[in-house]
């Protein structure tokens, strides 16, 4: 076992742009827009194969269903069987991304046969006027929506809020969510699914095309009445550690993360289920069974279980585990 680099599974968006080459140093094809960069996915809309080291051109699938306990943990394995549970991704947001709602476990593998879609977003780049749709106004009801939908009449219905670099959003299924204004560079980490159920598309033409929308699916799933968490950096609490300082951005029941900001040298030591490592800012190096390797801002590694991790530089860091 050894830490693991995929390439980088880029995606082009109606609503995409150029940081992934302006901000993080991507290697970017000219004359196109990238929206998304699906960095650790064993999902066939998008699956990652390994870059560096022996298993060079393996897919995660193939590692998984080959090694198993051994990849992930044992934990993992009892827990979701041949299921491999998270999906890590950038997304380069410039225009407005549709509003849209993601379900739940209990009715995505009961309707689309697989995982609900839980996800979260670090802030890592926004303009000044970055403003996102973060659920409904509290006073909208499932029969106001209902209606106001019906008659494509979307004003006053969605929740707005500015958001900033640092912030963290814990998007929930059910809750309804976008992009308004501004551009936005976020790190995503969600459930292992590519269901999303489209609201409300602005119009938007694809070839000529109006993208599809879900309504019916949306409105089976949309919690109404229900809070989005956003925390800032300014007030969340810190660790401090010998090299670095902590953050516990979330604690769930399908991922658990924390940034690191490591200013030295960090023991990350051993976990007994896999981690992922998306470098957010800053470089270093981290070593692991006597292997050491350079970390550069929008990289991303995968850790097997059970291996020691040291790592030192300055260097930004989001550890995604479960």
């Amino acid at each position: 076992m050894y830490l693991l680099k995929f390439k980088k599974n880029l995606v082009e968006k109606i609503w995409g742009g150029r940081g992934f080459e302006t901000t993080l140093g991507f290697d970017l094809p000219k004359d196109k827009l990238y929206g998304e960069s699906w960095e650790v996915s064993c999902h066939p809309s998008g699956m990652s194969y390994v870059e560096n080291g022996e298993w060079a051109g393996k897919s995660l699938e193939e590692l998984f269903n080959k090694f198993n306990e051994e990849l992930v943990g044992e934990e993992i394995v009892k827990k979701y069987g041949e299921k491999f549970p998270l999906l890590i991704k950038y997304l380069d947001i410039n225009d407005k991304l549709s509003v849209q709602v993601h379900p739940s476990d209990e009715y995505a593998l009961r309707v689309e046969k697989e995982f609900g879609k839980s996800e979260v977003w670090y802030v890592m780049e926004a303009s000044q006027d970055a403003k996102l749709i973060l659920g409904l106004k509290k006073e909208i009801t499932a029969k106001m929506y209902e209606q106001k939908v019906k008659n494509k009449d979307f004003f006053n219905l969605f929740n707005e809020v500015s958001v900033k670099k640092g912030d963290f959003i814990d998007v929930k299924p059910g809750v309804v969510h976008g992009t308004l204004e501004g551009s936005i560079l976020i790190c995503e980490i969600q459930q292992n699914s590519d269901t999303t159920y489209r609201i409300y598309d602005f119009d938007r033409e694809v070839d000529g095309v109006k993208r599809e929308l879900h309504l019916e699916k949306a409105m089976d799933v949309i919690e109404f009445g229900k809070d989005v968490c956003v925390s800032s950096e300014e007030n969340r609490e810190k660790k401090s550690v010998e090299g670095a300082t902590i953050e516990e951005l979330i604690r769930g029941d399908y991922f658990s993360i924390d940034r690191i900001l490591v200013n030295g040298e960090y023991l990350d030591g051993s976990y007994k289920n896999f981690r992922i490592y998306s470098i957010l800012d800053g470089e270093g190096v981290i070593t692991s069974k006597g292997r050491e390797y350079r970390v550069l801002k929008g990289d991303t590694y995968f850790v097997p279980a059970n291996l020691d991790t040291t790592i030192s530089g300055k260097v930004e860091i989001m550890k995604s585990y479960i």
